[in-house]
């Protein structure tokens, strides 16, 4: 007898050569979670655990009938936006979400490899504030995206109290502001909601890893997907990318690590 199928996620982001990130690491997080992982290519990079070389955009005929196929054939759970590049994909990928309204979504505002390379220029970061962050059920950016969205520094902790509060008026119903980018021997994520706002701390572990915003993120779509409300999908998507990290390996010969799902 055919078991019964698990829940379905969808990433929407581009495609790392190197393993790592992207949709590859949403995959294998959807994977590990127990969800059956489902893609939407936006980009191809060449990548590895040293750089990113070459970025080439998918025509938008093609992304669209990507979301297409998938939306016509899976019941979809939950989506999870990574990196989208210009403003034509960010503006193509918003107005089918607004038309296809799948039930829960995550916004991860990629902008910026580890390896320093910028992914998303600012003619799309208006789009994406304007057209994606009002579809979004929670926004996850690190502290220098956030600086991005809101165009200032972010240095204190109460400035990063104070912004992630902000991060919600620009329209998504959640916010989990990543610590990682802080100093300090503790990582404090910050996630704020209608309810308010808590901190979420745990350990440093002394690591430069590569992939950890996609996994986070995919593991929050896929908690949201198995119907886990937001604040414990977040906390338990926390928790799985410090147990990944714990686990990472160097598989390249960049001094980045791969997390282990």
């Amino acid at each position: 007898m055919l078991r019964t199928p698990p829940p379905s996620a969808l990433t929407i982001a581009g495609s790392d050569s190197g393993g790592g990130a992207g949709i590859q690491a949403d995959l294998k997080t959807f994977h590990a979670l127990g969800v059956h992982g489902l893609s939407v290519i936006t980009a191809v990079t060449s990548q590895n655990t040293r750089a990113v070389t070459a970025v080439h955009a998918l025509p938008q005929a093609h992304i669209r009938s990507q979301i297409d196929a998938v939306f016509k054939d899976f019941p979809i759970r939950s989506v999870k936006t990574g990196m989208l590049g210009g403003a034509a994909v960010v503006r193509t990928v918003a107005g089918e979400l607004a038309r296809r309204k799948p039930p829960a979504l995550v916004v991860d505002p990629v902008m910026i490899a580890t390896s320093g390379a910028r992914l998303l220029d600012a003619e799309a970061v208006a789009v994406l504030i304007a057209r994606l962050l009002p579809l979004a059920d929670i926004l996850t950016p690190n502290l220098p995206e956030a600086e991005v969205l809101l165009d200032r520094p972010i240095r204190t902790a109460a400035e990063a109290e104070r912004a992630c509060r902000e991060l919600r008026t620009l329209g998504p119903r959640a916010v989990l502001l990543k610590g990682g980018h802080a100093r300090g021997r503790t990582v404090v994520d910050r996630y704020c909601d209608e309810r308010g706002l808590i901190e979420i701390r745990h350990p440093r572990l002394a690591f430069e890893a590569h992939g950890t915003g996609c996994t986070l993120a995919a593991a929050i779509a896929a908690e949201l997907a198995k119907g886990r409300p937001m604040r414990t999908a977040v906390r338990r998507a926390i928790a799985y990318v410090h147990r990944a990290l714990a686990r990472g390996y160097r598989p390249g010969g960049g001094a980045v690590l791969v997390l282990g799902h």
